[in-house]
């Protein structure tokens, strides 16, 4: 029996929290609900227009009634099949309609969820459920050219803890469902499933109870899960809305993969908060982003830097697509060019929000509000500690931030000495699952550490400047990935004696992956080799190597850490 996952932050934490307005007393299926009530008929959640193309089935659009309903049909499902409170349930599904509908669902039975990126494979899926124990694996079975739920199922010897093989499916699916696994769709609920609903929440959910696991890659070969409560989760959300200025009258369109800060911080939770409009966008095509904007009449949406960069200078297109509706961009996850920041503002009249966040609860946001100039948005975040500034966001009054000179262990309060960002307060999560086996991220005075450098900036000392990562990591496209975990991957190659990974600029990606390797006496290796390699090892295919150099050997320093600086000048 897999274990549960319940309450996670300490009591007396929690009280203190609630007392000083921190932490609320809701729970994110109570916001559902809210929302519902509120007004039944109003449009809630659209597809994807490629759906069909994706998944075998139309896109779909649901009012916020509609909605309801279905998710208490797939709640009473989820507790036919033996999911109860505080058991993990495993999605594997592209942004859709019915990947929010396992969501809400799961959340109503109190079921912690754990997103896995579609682009997870052998690899990647049994490490995380060695880590979780799973209890369940639910996924839409096809994407694309894959079928996920097969693929799960060819490897279920190596997942112990999962009892239950799902596929979830919208109306008009018609793959056979795989033996060994249980086929559910779609399907507004019955009178019998409205009152085995209410059966099932009589007991209320506690908001200190995990929410979610969701997935981070650091330093260490093996990415962490990073539990989540209500608590934290909602507390974030306000960032989320703030920052924007989110209201009902929203249209918001999520091309994020739905798995982690960015998706759930940025668009999900905001619009459960607000009764907006939620568009779904996956896997990210231009065209049908630029064409949801215009026939949705979109008013926000998030793009990563060279996106945005590609299009303030991409006249021919732009002068084809209508972005009219849009009053206002979100980016980030790479440090924004001022010159876009500014382009936008000066071309379209559209302020772009300087987003800068992790999983396990850093939440800085520049706003048009509180950086007027487009030029300083784009380079500074709001140091929230600067004495007499106040933000926008509610959430500044409630996060504590610290600058550690990692030499010295000291605090540092004046501009321009580079530190680590530390910080406290209701956004950060309660720590990592493997609990005390684990490495803590939390430092003497119980202060998340971000591994993270920025430096105090500006005339009076109260923005922060982002500097670098002292984390070794890669992020292509959006996703997180660790050089170290890749690393041992491709050093399973017989023919390598030696490897190093990093990443190497993009224009359109941020980063591309990089590897450096030393060979074993007469062997020979190329990059195809080293694809058809880790293609058998189940390695997702963002992690490939795109860029290979064959060196002697590696450059190390005295104490025998390679030096990748040096590296980063011979990869082309």
């Amino acid at each position: 029996m897999a274990p549960k996952v319940r309450s996670l932050h300490d009591a007396a934490k929690v009280a203190d929290y609630q007392a000083r307005g921190w932490f609320s007393t809701e729970t994110v299926d109570q916001l559902f609900r809210d929302r519902v009530a509120e007004d039944p008929d109003a449009l809630a959640l659209v597809d994807a227009a490629n759906k069909e193309a994706l998944v075998g089935t139309p896109a779909r659009r649901l009012t916020w009634g509609e909605l309801a309903s279905e998710v208490d049909a797939l709640t009473v499902r989820l507790a036919e099949l033996g999911l109860t409170r505080g058991d993990i349930l495993a999605t594997q599904m592209p942004n859709t309609v019915e990947l929010v509908e396992v969501y809400l669902a799961a959340w109503q039975l109190g079921v912690v969820v754990s997103p896995l990126a579609v682009q997870y494979r052998e690899h990647e899926l049994t490490g995380m459920a060695r880590q979780a124990e799973f209890a369940a694996y639910l996924t839409s079975g096809r994407c694309g050219d894959r079928d996920l739920l097969v693929e799960a199922l060819a490897v279920r010897d190596r997942l112990p803890s999962v009892r239950t093989f799902i596929r979830y499916a919208a109306p008009g699916e018609t793959s056979a469902v795989p033996d060994g696994a249980v086929g559910l769709t779609a399907a507004p609920a019955t009178d019998a499933d409205r009152d085995a609903v209410a059966a099932l929440m009589a007991t209320t959910n506690d908001p200190n109870d995990a929410m979610t696991i969701c997935w981070t890659s650091g330093t260490e070969a093996e990415p962490k899960g990073v539990p989540r409560t209500h608590l934290e989760w909602l507390a974030a959300s306000w960032a989320g809305v703030d920052m924007p200025r989110i209201t009902k009258d929203d249209v918001i369109l999520n091309p994020f993969p739905m798995i982690n800060m960015a998706a759930f911080v940025g668009l999900l939770l905001p619009w459960l908060r607000t009764g907006c409009v939620l568009v779904q966008h996956h896997p990210f095509d231009l065209m049908v982003f630029l064409g949801q904007i215009a026939k949705e009449r979109v008013t926000y949406t998030v793009a990563p830097p060279a996106l945005l960069v590609m299009l303030l200078h991409n006249e021919a297109l732009m002068s084809q697509v209508d972005m009219s509706s849009v009053t206002r961009l979100g980016s980030g996850s790479a440090p924004l060019p001022p010159s876009m920041v500014a382009g936008w503002q000066e071309k379209h009249g559209i302020g772009v929000i300087n987003f800068f966040g992790s999983n396990e609860g850093i939440a800085l946001m520049s706003s048009p509000e509180d950086f007027p100039d487009p030029t300083a948005r784009a380079r500074y975040f709001p140091y929230y500690a600067a004495p007499g500034r106040t933000w926008s966001s509610r959430v500044s009054e409630w996060i504590q931030l610290r600058l550690v000179d990692l030499a010295t262990g000291e605090d540092i309060t004046e501009p321009g000495i580079v530190g680590e960002l530390r910080i406290d307060g209701p956004t950060v999560f309660p720590g990592y699952i493997g609990g005390e086996s684990m490495p803590s991220p939390f430092d003497e005075r119980g202060y998340l550490k971000s591994g993270d450098l920025f430096e105090i900036a500006g005339d009076e000392g109260q923005y922060l400047l982002y500097v670098d990562r002292a984390k070794d990591l890669i992020i292509r496209g959006g996703m997180n990935i660790a050089p170290a975990e890749v690393e041992g991957l491709i050093a399973g190659h017989p023919a390598v004696a030696e490897v190093a990974v990093f990443g190497v600029p993009d224009d359109i990606l941020g980063e591309r992956v990089a590897a450096v390797v030393s060979l074993k006496p007469e062997q020979s290796l190329d990059l195809d080799g080293i694809s058809d390699f880790l293609r058998e090892k189940q390695v997702a295919h963002y992690k490939f190597p795109e860029r290979l150099e064959i060196v002697p050997a590696l450059p190390r320093n005295p104490v025998g850490k390679v030096l990748k600086r040096d590296l980063r000048a011979t990869v082309n």
